[in-house]
């Protein structure tokens, strides 16, 4: 039986290991030092390599046989296949909610709206959070969890590429486009609009930080070859 002090333990080193691998305080392929992270932790290893393994299971560290641990490197077909399974399964999240969307959803999404900040490196941190919460805000809104469950695992395993391109030429951009349709997105969700949210979501995606840091990415790795 697994003792519930290491199990609990185990649950906050993996929450906090797993925050600073998705905030980038843990860098991508950087080595875990596995002793340095439990004494900063205040925890034994034991519950400390329980969490690792938890991490290893999600694709965000990689294990050897000896039990050294790296943080799993930022790849590029990850990155685009996050990106399409997002645009496939959000548009539909958001055609659900303008049907599904009750009063307690709309004032969520208002509230969210009210705290967006275009996702450029001048706003940085706060920008990428309040994007997310708008973007919670709506498929949280679509009253189906098994969708929820992944939309919120593909924007944590996204959210290591998303930062990334805030370091791109394109993070620089006022991108008013992007942080305007977030508005006409809860528009059509409140209006009951699902088709033509469904459509505007695809396009916000289309054009969204990520969609072009992955075209900046292509186009070097075209140029390189």
């Amino acid at each position: 039986m697994v003792d519930n002090v290491y199990s609990s333990k185990s649950d906050v080193a993996y929450a906090e290991v797993r925050a600073r691998i998705l905030d980038g305080r843990l860098e991508a392929g950087s080595k875990l030092m596995q002793y340095v992270l439990a004494d900063e932790l205040g925890i034994s290893i034991t519950p400390l390599r329980e969490a690792i393994r938890r991490l290893s299971g999600e694709g965000l560290v990689d294990l050897d046989a000896h039990r050294n641990a790296r943080v799993a490197p930022m790849d590029a077909d990850e990155a685009r296949e996050l990106f399409e399974t997002r645009r496939a399964l959000e548009s539909e999240a958001v055609a659900l909610a303008a049907v599904r969307r009750t009063d307690a959803d709309i004032e969520r999404m208002q509230e969210a709206l009210g705290r967006l900040l275009p996702v450029t490196q001048q706003w940085g941190e706060a920008a990428l959070v309040a994007h997310r919460d708008i973007h919670r805000a709506l498929y949280v809104a679509s009253h189906n969890t098994v969708l929820v469950d992944l939309l919120d695992g593909l924007w944590d395993r996204s959210d290591r590429y998303r930062r990334a391109g805030l370091e791109l030429p394109p993070g620089a951009e006022p991108r008013t486009r992007d942080f305007e349709e977030h508005g006409r997105l809860v528009e059509l969700v409140v209006a009951g609009g699902a088709e033509q949210a469904a459509a505007l979501m695809r396009s916000h995606i289309d054009h969204s930080l990520t969609a072009t840091a992955l075209a900046t990415e292509a186009g070097e790795e075209a140029l390189s070859s």
